[in-house]
């Protein structure tokens, strides 16, 4: 965890860095690929569960690549700390996505890291700000055409994991069973080459107290941000894309890099729209486009294997 906190916030003593303490692998020049990159105002993303199997990190490593944007948002849940302290799992993969993230804040674009409740140990560090990356309980967005936006990470709007934080645990127990079911069901499409698809999403879709509990939520939200005074919301948590109208109110939800692999995007009018990354890919990352490169790869002193994820 230690070799991981370093890369994050750009400091350590291992090799290849430079004199200021930086990465070296931070000012390398990315390789020119084949595919344009898209450019945004603002993007927002969330619920990527580093530190757990079920994170779907190449495919959100060649959404990076992709874009560009001004302010790029993390709306919490980027590490999973309560899977991470039931057992280490942290491929390189995984690495990958901090690297991104690190290079896109040392280049210019705004990075502002919204904790959740499950990396809710980084809360105590709410207005630092580590690597670039400014970490906040939640923060106010304003779009082009003048919309304020509240953007939190959703949690303290979900009633159980506000008061009945064991029922959360056990709630969170069941899931994961539910997404290594989704792993292994990926698993055997990939080996008959067909793309992505979220047996868990779908299985959330058609249960009848799932689909009650995501209506009250967003409701829930939305009246928040009402009460607040806000044009609008954008949230995560529950791993569900939404764009929805309460009112005077706009409710986004940029959804997740577990189960649909989406994000919501802010373009220089002020439009917002959902990035569907697995329709948009058909559920293949580019594999011939340039690595990162191989000499970014090797950058950071350290980077840790991939080992077995204890849970129960």
């Amino acid at each position: 965890m230690r070799e991981q906190i370093e890369d994050f916030i750009g400091r350590g003593n291992g090799p290849k860095r430079n004199e200021g303490g930086i990465p070296a692998w931070l000012d390398l020049p990315d390789p020119k690929g084949f595919r344009p990159k898209r450019k945004y105002r603002t993007i927002w993303i969330s619920d990527i569960h580093l530190g757990t199997r079920g994170c779907n990190a190449a495919m959100l490593v060649d959404f990076l690549r992709a874009h560009e944007c001004e302010t790029l948002y993390l709306v919490g849940d980027i590490v999973d700390g309560w899977r991470l302290r039931k057992g280490w799992y942290w491929p390189d993969a995984h690495n990958e996505v901090v690297r991104r993230i690190l290079k896109m804040a040392h280049r210019g674009t705004r990075v502002i890291f919204i904790a959740g409740n499950h990396d809710e140990m980084l809360r105590d560090y709410a207005g630092l700000s580590f690597g670039g990356v400014e970490l906040a309980l939640e923060h106010v967005h304003t779009t082009v055409d003048g919309r304020r936006l509240l953007v939190t990470h959703g949690d303290a709007f979900d009633g159980v994991v506000l008061y009945h934080k064991w029922l959360a645990f056990l709630g969170d127990q069941a899931y994961s069973m539910l997404l290594r079911a989704n792993i292994v069901f990926n698993a055997v499409r990939r080996r008959l080459h067909m793309p992505y698809w979220s047996l868990s999403a779908y299985m959330k879709k058609k249960v009848k107290n799932a689909v009650q509990f995501i209506g009250s939520y967003e409701e829930a939200v939305a009246t928040e941000a009402t009460s607040r005074g806000f044009d609008g919301v954008v949230c995560g948590h529950i791993h569900c894309a939404e764009i929805r109208e309460f009112g005077g109110i706009t409710y986004y939800n940029d959804g997740d890099w577990v189960e649909s692999c989406t994000a919501l995007a802010e373009d220089f009018t002020g439009h917002m729209a959902l990035i569907d990354w697995v329709k948009e890919t058909g559920g293949h990352t580019v594999k011939d486009e340039p690595a990162e490169d191989q000499a970014e790869r090797d950058g950071p002193a350290t980077t840790s294997e991939a080992a077995p994820e204890a849970v129960s």
